[in-house]
């Protein structure tokens, strides 16, 4: 299934390489142009179609567990003060998305939204350290039913140019609800309480709602 997200631009991409190809056979001098731009042209509409898919994840959930918000590589894993709106020393894990994961983002627990803001900013790697600070980012902060705030952050990188948030303040969210999408490799962070038990590592691949990153104690 192509995601909603998907659809409009999916269709554009279509119409835009169909009219080029046609374009292109009625007028080229050459037949070997067209056989060239042909199959460039399908092999891009697959990737768009790749890239916006909608996958089925039939996700079981454990109390007091936070799952991936993210398909991707975990990046970063390690404790940073967080300013933005906690104003505490949290675990940050990192999740890059490139080109080819799926970019929808998935709430990573369950509860209500108690804050959240977009900011605009540059475009740098998403690998980048301060790409969490410095890139055009949506902050969006989950308050569970035990009153324990997790901070996860949309960034864009240097190719995503679009981040799509469906988080409102005052929103009641559960785990595998959409969060957002982001356009064209990018990242997600995520900031739970010190006391939480890590699951995985740097260097990890991780798929949203299926991978364990953390158990956060009471």
């Amino acid at each position: 299934m192509i995601h909603r997200e998907g659809i409009k631009i999916s269709a554009i991409i279509f119409v835009v390489l169909l009219v080029l190809n046609m374009i292109v056979f009625l007028l080229a001098g050459t037949a070997l142009l067209f056989w060239i731009l042909l199959p460039a042209s399908l092999l891009f509409m697959l990737f768009i179609l790749r890239f916006f898919r909608n996958p089925h994840r039939a996700a079981s959930f454990s109390p007091g567990v936070v799952y991936s918000p993210a398909d991707g590589k975990v990046v970063v894993v390690e404790e940073t003060n967080e300013e933005e709106y906690l104003g505490d020393r949290r675990i940050q894990i990192s999740i890059f998305m490139s080109v080819w994961n799926v970019h929808i983002n998935w709430f990573p627990v369950s509860g209500l939204i108690s804050y959240y803001k977009y900011h605009p900013g540059k475009f740098l790697l998403a690998r980048h350290p301060k790409s969490s600070t410095d890139n055009e980012r949506n902050t969006v902060v989950v308050k569970n039913e035990r009153d324990i705030e997790i901070l996860i952050r949309q960034i864009a990188g240097a190719v995503a140019r679009r981040i799509i948030s469906y988080a409102e303040t005052g929103k009641k969210v559960k785990e595998a609800d959409e969060m957002g999408f982001i356009r064209f490799g990018s990242r997600v962070d995520v900031f739970l309480p010190l006391n939480s038990k890590i699951l995985v590592r740097p260097g990890q691949r991780v798929r949203g709602l299926d991978t364990p990153i953390a158990e956060i104690e009471s």
